[in-house]
């Protein structure tokens, strides 16, 4: 049965909602967009992730009976928004870039038009479910972008922030590239292959290492990989691994598969252990390491030469703990009045906070199948995308840019149509495979530098741009 998170929301959404009915806006439309100011890690693009659990929660959103007794317990909610609420249902339309999509900042991955007491009560579980899966999803494209070639497995359950955090985190990772994961229920959930062999006390329970090495060799002599630095990688792990390849696995038909080292100077064992492999035949052994494993360690290991094959990364991928916050917001944008969508604007003090207004479509610009830029639009603009098309950076008005030879895609698609799903989601496979695609061939390369990376622009409809400026003077001239 799906879990009924419906209650997951900050209280005011509540409160709000409650207002909102007693003042009868109840059914007054307004406009929400999610978006985030800054890419983790100071990076240069996002990977958007997490849209099947926004999709499940609105399919499954509704009050019960306990909910509407602990509310009415609180002897502040009106009675007859109690009782809508016992009634409810998302009414409204979600549009939102595909998972997986390559996002950059200010940028709508999500935007809803519904009436605004539903708009209001979904807020956490959007920026919640959006935030975390992104931030997961990208770190661990950046871990595997360092690692090039080697496999990628995520271990991180152990380090996760609750269970629901290892479970997604790990669905999260598979988007963003990680090749398995060590946690059981991702694999029951969602496909993704769960991998795992053994841990330091199954050495230390047996009388030796040599004999854990063995009992595990002959239950699983097909997949064997061993843990070496329980007592010493270099005097003992290795010396034993490699006796029983050859006493045990060779004499069935069978080869080492791997050795794992999970501590210690991982680029000096991993080179001293790779020589020895090769020495005694086992040049098809793979090399696999964890330990508080990172990109920026996986590049330095790559720039001394470190001989892995595979790394396991566990608490620095699923906690993003370099950058862990997305910082993904939910903004109102629009106000439906005498049935025309009036936009809004947030005005701060810190110019980075002042929003983008109105109901806006989302493009992305592509020059010979790259995109160099994502365009702003106002929703109900006809923008004609088969002639030179003028656009404005709304950081440096000032220049004239036309934009030439040029492809236009929109990038949002409908997912919700006044309560209905309308979206046919693709698996999680398809979702990895469009993030690889996308980095493969629509991703300047200078985009993906972890050090001072290419600004990915966002230009604005000369529409688009005017609204905006307009609302700013209207708002100057107020304060007067």
């Amino acid at each position: 049965m799906m879990r009924n998170l419906t209650m997951l929301m900050d209280f005011y959404e509540l409160t709000m909602a409650n207002g909102y009915f007693v003042k009868g806006f109840k059914d007054t439309k307004v406009v929400f967009d999610v978006f985030y100011r800054s890419n983790p890690d100071q990076g240069g693009f996002a990977i958007c992730a997490g849209l099947q659990q926004v999709i499940d929660y609105i399919n499954n959103m509704h009050f019960t009976e306990d909910d509407i007794a602990y509310l009415r317990g609180r002897n502040m909610f009106d009675e007859g928004f109690l009782e809508y609420l016992s009634n409810f249902h998302f009414k409204g339309t979600i549009e939102a870039v595909p998972e997986g999509t390559i996002v950059y900042p200010n940028t709508p991955l999500l935007t809803v038009t519904a009436p605004l007491i539903d708009a209001q009560l979904i807020e956490t579980m959007l920026l919640l479910t959006i935030n975390h899966q992104s931030l997961i999803a990208t770190k661990t494209n950046r871990i595997c972008r360092a690692a090039g070639n080697a496999v990628m497995m995520e271990f991180g359950a152990r380090r996760a922030q609750g269970p629901d955090a290892a479970e997604l985190g790990a669905r999260a990772a598979f988007i963003g590239g990680a090749d398995a994961t060590a946690t059981t229920s991702a694999d029951e959930l969602f496909g993704i292959p769960a991998v795992g062999t053994m841990a330091h006390s199954w050495v230390q329970f047996f009388p030796s290492e040599y004999e854990a090495f063995q009992a595990y060799a002959e239950i699983y002599p097909d997949s064997c990989t061993l843990l070496i630095d329980t007592y010493d990688v270099l005097d003992s792990g290795i010396i034993n691994a490699i006796k029983v390849a050859k006493e045990v696995l060779e004499p069935m038909g069978k080869r080492l598969k791997g050795i794992r080292i999970d501590s210690g100077d991982l680029a000096y064992l991993s080179k001293k252990v790779r020589k020895i492999l090769d020495a005694a035949g086992c040049e098809d052994c793979k090399i696999v390491v964890s330990n508080s494993v990172d990109e920026h360690l996986i590049e330095s290991l790559n720039n001394q030469a470190a001989c892995i094959d595979s790394y396991g990364v566990g608490e620095r991928l699923i906690t993003a703990k370099s950058d862990p916050v997305f910082g993904g917001v939910y903004k109102l944008v629009a106000v439906e009045e005498n049935g025309v969508f009036q936009p809004r604007i947030k005005i701060s003090e810190n110019v980075e906070k002042i929003t983008n207004p109105g109901k806006k479509s989302l493009y992305r610009i592509y020059q010979n199948g790259i995109g160099i830029s994502d365009l702003l639009a106002t929703y109900d603009e006809e923008v004609d995308f088969t002639r030179p098309l003028k656009v404005i950076n709304p950081n440096k008005p000032w220049k004239n840019l036309i934009l030439e030879h040029y492809t236009a895609k929109k990038l949002h698609v409908t997912v919700f149509q006044d309560g209905v799903q309308v979206y046919q989601s693709p698996s999680l496979q398809e979702i990895r495979a469009y993030v690889k695609h996308q980095l493969d061939h629509e991703v300047w390369d200078e985009e993906k530098r972890f050090e001072n990376p290419h600004t990915h622009y966002l230009d604005f409809t000369p529409a688009m741009y005017q609204l905006k400026q307009d609302l700013l003077s209207a708002h100057t001239k107020d304060q007067k």
